[in-house]
């Protein structure tokens, strides 16, 4: 009895040191996940386009073969379609004064424009920019892009905000963080194969982020793609347009004389430059 009691006493031991073996594995494992750096793209320029170097790009999508575009300040807001392949404006309207406008996206045939500190989004018929109602919200709008679930907000914070459609009620929000911590100063907006990714302002980065989560699953160095153009502080990368039926991705900036078709590829890690 005693040779049996020991033999159980034994293996009891032994389970209990595997399962705590296991958990600390475990454990070590996922901490070196969190800490692992996120991975970086670099991009490879497909294509160059014309784009008006007075537009203070602050949305862009591209629907139907046109780009549109919401460029910002006050005095200065305005609404239009824009032909790629010129940057020729062939259709615009101007947003009052007192509105600084911001992120723009699309949803079942309208348009929606967010205001920067006017706490007001209007939303105009994709096809003649006919004003169809004005919505509110609380806090500041920088970017705004739609998604399966509604549409998706960005105010400058860490956060997102996921919105309905029809009445910019809240749905849920998501805090934005990669290894390092949470994100902020997220600004333009677009959603591309199941990710939003997200101009960081001030930054040659756009952040991919996982929309259920928040976690910055990749980044996107665009350093240097205007490096040959001396332009103002303010003229800073702001403004992604995807085109899900060709899958061509389009990026240009505040006051950038250029918008450039893409192609997002894998980084060297020894010249830190972007990958041709």
């Amino acid at each position: 009895m005693s040779s049996r009691r020991t033999r159980r006493a034994f293996v009891a031991t032994a389970a209990a040191g595997g399962a705590s073996w296991l958990l600390a594995t475990h454990t070590t494992a996922l901490l070196a996940q969190r800490r692992a750096p996120t991975p970086v793209s670099g991009y490879r320029v497909v294509n160059a386009y014309p784009h008006d170097p007075d537009a203070y790009t602050q949305g862009l999508i591209y629907r139907g073969g046109f780009l549109y575009e919401s460029t910002g300040r006050n005095g200065q807001s305005t609404l239009r379609k824009v032909k790629l392949e010129t940057g020729a404006v062939v259709q615009q309207r101007r947003v009052d004064q007192e509105h600084f406008a911001e992120g723009l996206t699309e949803w079942k045939g309208r348009l929606y424009q967010l205001t920067w500190q006017s706490k007001v989004a209007f939303v105009y018929d994709l096809a003649t920019f006919a004003p169809v109602r004005t919505l509110r919200y609380s806090g500041e709008g920088w970017g705004l892009t739609a998604a399966p679930e509604g549409l998706i907000l960005s105010d400058g914070t860490a956060d997102l905000r996921v919105l309905d459609p029809e009445t910019f009620r809240e749905i849920r929000r998501v805090t934005v963080r990669d290894a390092g911590g949470p994100i902020d100063q997220l600004n333009e907006l677009e959603y591309v194969r199941g990710e939003v990714w997200a101009n960081v302002w001030h930054t040659n980065r756009i952040a991919r982020i996982a929309p259920q989560t928040g976690r910055v699953v990749g980044w996107i160095d665009l350093s240097g793609l205007m490096s040959t153009y001396r332009l103002e502080a303010e003229a800073v990368l702001n403004g992604i347009a995807y085109d899900a039926a060709t899958q061509r991705l389009f990026v240009t900036g505040k006051l950038w004389p250029r918008l450039f078709e893409i192609q997002v590829v894998s980084k060297t890690p020894a010249s830190g430059q972007r990958s041709q």
